[in-house]
């Protein structure tokens, strides 16, 4: 997660050709730690489906990957109790642009791979986990703190990590908060494999143009039947399905998540009530 200043967004998405075949995005928001703003989110869903390159990659600019949701914002509910516009804008973030961005990520017919250059936190590791592969710089870290802002994540962002590391790995990623280093994170299976903070671009796209170079039928149908292999796997009942979107929903509203948000903008410890 990524706390702005109240300054307008200057979020941008970048587009580049670095190899036949190979597309690069690259998340260029430096002043906030690569945070994932709504013109950001937005340019994933629009420019994904109009692409053709046989791979892209998805990396962040300069040190920074991504440290998630641009929570800074939120602030706009101004951290009163209860206030609906707090509610509303949190579901519009993090349920609807992040959403619409990652579901284009997953449609995307073609293999994609993550170059994390950075620190990949919160909804900036979701978006990795939904590539299909993913690199990492050696000094960098991955986490999730949703429990320490007070969010109940979405069903289906924690399956993704289910699907990867399995529910042990999940559940210290999820209910610890903390973050682990590159080196755990490929023994985990979070990261495919680590390099040198100098070699990631270049191997990132090294590895995109093998794989661009593969047969496309072939690369368009496994990619398919992976997916709806794990899908078929996944599928829940649909009471089930709604208890869970009941309770991430409930969350918005809540005073804890309120207060999570609060506590991180203002750098200190949350004071949880609850509720």
């Amino acid at each position: 997660m990524s706390s702005s200043s109240d300054t307008p967004s200057t979020g941008r998405l970048l587009l580049d050709l670095p190899a036949p075949h190979v597309a690069r995005l690259t998340i260029s928001n430096p002043e906030k730690r690569g945070a994932l703003d709504h013109a950001i989110l937005d340019s994933f869903a629009e420019t994904l489906p109009r692409l053709d390159a046989r791979c892209v990659i998805i990396t962040g600019q300069g040190r920074t990957f991504s440290a998630g949701y641009d929570i800074g914002d939120l602030r706009g509910g101004r951290g009163v109790p209860g206030a609906g516009d707090f509610a509303d804008e949190a579901e519009r973030l993090v349920a609807h642009p992040f959403t619409a961005a990652i579901d284009a990520v997953e449609a995307y017919p073609f293999p994609t791979i993550a170059a994390l250059n950075g620190h990949a936190i919160g909804g900036g590791l979701e978006l990795a986990l939904s590539c299909d592969l993913r690199l990492a710089a050696h000094p960098i870290k991955m986490g999730m703190p949703p429990a320490k802002l007070g969010l109940v994540y979405s069903h289906t962002g924690i399956r993704k990590f289910i699907d990867v590391i399995g529910a042990a790995r999940t559940r210290e990623l999820f209910l610890v908060g903390g973050r682990v280093n590159a080196s755990k994170a490929q023994m985990w299976g979070l990261v495919n494999d680590v390099l040198g903070v100098d070699e990631l671009a270049d191997g990132a796209v090294a590895l995109a143009r093998e794989i661009a170079a593969n047969a496309p039928l072939a690369q368009q149908g496994n990619k398919r039947v992976i997916r709806a292999v794990l899908d078929a796997e996944a599928a829940l009942a649909p009471e089930v399905e709604r208890e869970l979107l009941a309770l991430r929903h409930a969350c918005f509203s809540s005073e804890d998540f309120q207060e999570g948000v609060r506590a991180f903008a203002e750098k200190r410890p949350p004071e949880w009530q609850g509720r």
